[in-house]
C-alpha cells in the first residue's frame, strides 16, 4: 500500500475502530475533514463486549454524528432499579429512566453511518512520526499514511500512548469484573418478571451483582428476544486470585486480559458456584445459564496530557479509563470526539485547536475517574486513605448504589 497522503484538504488519521475511534471520525468527517480510520483487527468488531449504558449526551452526539438515535433504536427502556436481597426479596426500589444498550448494537448503528472505504481493517500501527508539515503513521505492512494530526482511539492498550508517553500505564484496582449475557427466553418466568424489564443488583458483602435487559441476536429489541447483560465486581488480589483466574487452559498466565474461550472449566464451574452461595436466586440463575461468561479486569488509567505530540492527540480509552461503575466509558469517548471537532471548527490554527480540545477534555476525564473511583471504593480491600475508607462506607449502602451507579451526577473537573 502506497502513501495515502490526498492532494488537497486536511486530513486526519483515526487509530483505533472502536467507539472513540468511529465517533472521531464521524464527528470530523461532518465538519469536511478527509477521515481515514485503521483498525488493528482483520475482522468486523461486531459482537464484542457486552452492555452500556446511555445519557442524554450521548445519545445526542449519536445524532449530530448522523447515526439513528431514536432511544427506540438505540436500546431498551428500563423505568428505574431494583435491589434483592440473597434470599431473592425485593429489598429497594428506586425510579430511574434510562436507556441500555449493547456493544454490539451501538457499534453497528456507527459503523453503518460511517463509509466503509474510509475504514480500513487489519492496519497495526508500527510507529508515529512528527513531521514540520504534520504526522505520518507506519503500519506494519510496511504502507505510511500522512495527515494534519493523528487521533490514538486505539483503547487502554493504546500503541500510540506507548510510544510518546510510556511511562503512563494503566493499574489494576484489586477486583475483577465476571461478565456475560443470556437469552431472556433462556430464563425461568419469575427471573424474567423480576429482572428483565429493569437495572437490578445483588449485593453481597464487599461484591457487587448488576444486571439489565439489552439487544439480542440480530440486534432485537423487543421483550422476548432480548439478552440479560450481567456485571458481577468480586475481589481478586494480584498475586494469588487473579494470577488464577488468568492462567488459561494451556497453563499459560495472562497479564491483564485472558480470552474467553481460555478460561478453565474449574475456574467457570467455582464461578457459578460462588454464584449460587453469595447471589440472589434471580442472579443465580442468570450466571448459570450464561454459557461464556468472560472476565474483565478492572483499571485505572489517567493519562497526564492527552496532546502527546504537536499533531497527535489520545482520546476516549487511550487517554482515561475509569471503572465501569459511572457507566460512562462510551459516553466520555463521545465527547472526546465531540469537542475535538468543536475545538477544530472554531478557528484555522492547529496548535490552538488541539490546545483547546486538552484543556476542556483532560480535567473532565480526570474528574470520570476520580468519581469512579470513589463508587468502587468499597470493592477494594486496601484503602490507603480517609478519604478513600469515607467513599467505602457512604458507596456500599444499597440506596446509594442504586442512585449513582451509571449516571453521570457528582462529576466536577
Amino acid at each position: 500500500m502506497s502513501d495515502r497522503r490526498p492532494a488537497h484538504g486536511r486530513r486526519a488519521l483515526v487509530i483505533g475502530g472502536s467507539m472513540a475511534g468511529l465517533f472521531t471520525a464521524l464527528s470530523l468527517l461532518r465538519d469536511g475533514w478527509d477521515v481515514q480510520v485503521f483498525e488493528r483487527i482483520g475482522s468486523e468488531l461486531s459482537g464484542r463486549g457486552a452492555g452500556i449504558v446511555t445519557h442524554a449526551e450521548l445519545l445526542d452526539i449519536l445524532s449530530r454524528c448522523g447515526a439513528d438515535s431514536a432511544a427506540a433504536k438505540v436500546g431498551v427502556f428500563v423505568p428505574g432499579r431494583r435491589v434483592f436481597g440473597r434470599d431473592g426479596a425485593l429489598i429497594g426500589v428506586r425510579d430511574l429512566p434510562q436507556v441500555v444498550t449493547s456493544w454490539g448494537h451501538l457499534y453497528a448503528l456507527l459503523r453503518g453511518a460511517f463509509p466503509p472505504e474510509r475504514y480500513h481493517h487489519g492496519q497495526a500501527l508500527v510507529r508515529v512520526e512528527e513531521t514540520d508539515t504534520g504526522v505520518r503513521a507506519h503500519f506494519q505492512d510496511g504502507s505510511v499514511a500522512q495527515a494534519d494530526i493523528l487521533v490514538g482511539a486505539d483503547g487502554i492498550a493504546s500503541s500510540i500512548r506507548q510510544q510518546m508517553a510510556p511511562e503512563v500505564q494503566p493499574s489494576y484496582v484489586g477486583y475483577v469484573a465476571w461478565r456475560g449475557l443470556v437469552p431472556e427466553a433462556d430464563l425461568s418466568a419469575a427471573t424474567r418478571a423480576d429482572l428483565a424489564d429493569y437495572f437490578a443488583f445483588s449485593l453481597p458483602p464487599g461484591e457487587q451483582m448488576l444486571g439489565y435487559p439489552v439487544a439480542g441476536a440480530g440486534e432485537a429489541l423487543e421483550p422476548g428476544q432480548r439478552r440479560f447483560n450481567f456485571v458481577w465486581y468480586r475481589p481478586a488480589p494480584a498475586d494469588s486470585v487473579l494470577a488464577d483466574l488468568l492462567t488459561d487452559t494451556d497453563g499459560v498466565r495472562h497479564a491483564l486480559s485472558i480470552p474467553p474461550n481460555k478460561i478453565r472449566p474449574e475456574v467457570i464451574a467455582a464461578m457459578r458456584h460462588a454464584a449460587r452461595a453469595t447471589l440472589s436466586p434471580q442472579f443465580a440463575e442468570v450466571v448459570e445459564r450464561t454459557a461464556h461468561p468472560f472476565i474483565q479486569v478492572i483499571q485505572d488509567l489517567a493519562s497526564p496530557t492527552m496532546r502527546v505530540g504537536r499533531r497527535t492527540v489520545l482520546l476516549g480509552d487511550a487517554a482515561f479509563v475509569a471503572r465501569p461503575h459511572v457507566g460512562m466509558g462510551v459516553t466520555k469517548a463521545a465527547g472526546d470526539a465531540d469537542a475535538l471537532s468543536r475545538a477544530l471548527r472554531a478557528t484555522d490554527d492547529l496548535d490552538a485547536a488541539l490546545d483547546a480540545f486538552e484543556a476542556e477534555r483532560r480535567p473532565y476525564g480526570a474528574a470520570v475517574v476520580r468519581r469512579a473511583r470513589q463508587l468502587g471504593a468499597y470493592l477494594q480491600a486496601d484503602l490507603p486513605s480517609a478519604e478513600d475508607r469515607a467513599a467505602a462506607d457512604r458507596h456500599g449502602q444499597p440506596d446509594v448504589i442504586m442512585a449513582e451507579t451509571a449516571v453521570n451526577t457528582g462529576i466536577a473537573a
